[in-house]
């Protein structure tokens, strides 16, 4: 039950924490939950947990919540700014595997003991990486593309863009990480584990998104609360 009880607490946190650093910071501090993020996926995608009944990588609320901020960007800050943070998750996965790669070209001191752990985690980062390049920018520019499409649709259908946004961003990220999940378990993890581990973690890491993906919702009607206030505010000031 520990590992449920840490999963849940993760996905309150790392939302809360998209909320709080858009708060104070704007975009910027998107920005930066994307930087964080990237990384922090893309190493957490090596450990495997049992929860709710499946097997899955760690990744996955990470990996969840550059969606949940490319949502918050694109309802509230335009299909260009969502598109920048795509972009920055990308260079951010770039730079961090030219860096993590080079510190194994080290030699270690006789009395280093860390650089066989570092060795241990990071001599498949390569793969992981390029994988989660890949399919990151593919699915996240779907995404994009989708929730401005639903965003369209929806505001032709009842002639005002602010309703359905439970429709746009469920919509484009359901569709999106089917993409996701399938490309990347195939990728980073095809001749690691049999057929059937597969398919598990394929299965179990879309389960997990569905639920982050329903979870994220009141996520960003809150983050377009807090974009209204803070024009709100600055209209104030203005006048």
């Amino acid at each position: 039950m520990i590992n449920e009880l840490l999963l849940i607490g993760s996905l309150i946190v790392i939302f809360g924490g998209a909320l709080l650093a858009y708060r104070i910071f704007g975009k910027a501090g998107l920005y930066a939950v994307t930087v964080i993020a990237t990384i922090t996926a893309n190493i957490e995608c090596l450990i495997m947990v049992n929860a709710f009944g499946m097997e899955q990588t760690l990744g996955n609320v990470f990996f969840a919540v550059t969606f949940l901020v490319t949502d918050i960007l694109s309802e509230n800050e335009g299909k260009k700014a969502a598109n920048k943070a795509v972009f920055i998750g990308v260079f951010t996965s770039v730079f961090f595997m030219a860096v993590s790669q080079s510190w194994m070209l080290y030699t270690p001191s006789s009395s280093d003991f860390i650089m066989p752990s570092i060795k241990d985690v990071f001599s498949n980062t390569p793969r992981m990486m390029i994988s989660s390049l890949v399919v990151y920018a593919i699915s996240q520019i779907i995404d994009v593309q989708l929730y401005h499409a639903w965003w369209k649709f929806t505001e032709k259908l009842c002639g005002n863009k602010k309703k359905f946004l439970w429709l746009r961003n469920n919509g484009s990220t359901l569709i999106s990480q089917i993409l996701n999940t399938a490309l990347f378990t195939i990728f980073a993890f095809w001749g690691i584990y049999d057929f059937s581990t597969l398919i598990s973690i394929m299965w179990s890491s879309y389960v997990i998104f569905i639920v982050t993906s329903l979870c994220d919702t009141p996520a960003v009607y809150l983050a377009r609360k807090i974009h209204e206030n803070c024009h709100k505010q600055n209209d104030i000031v203005a006048n």
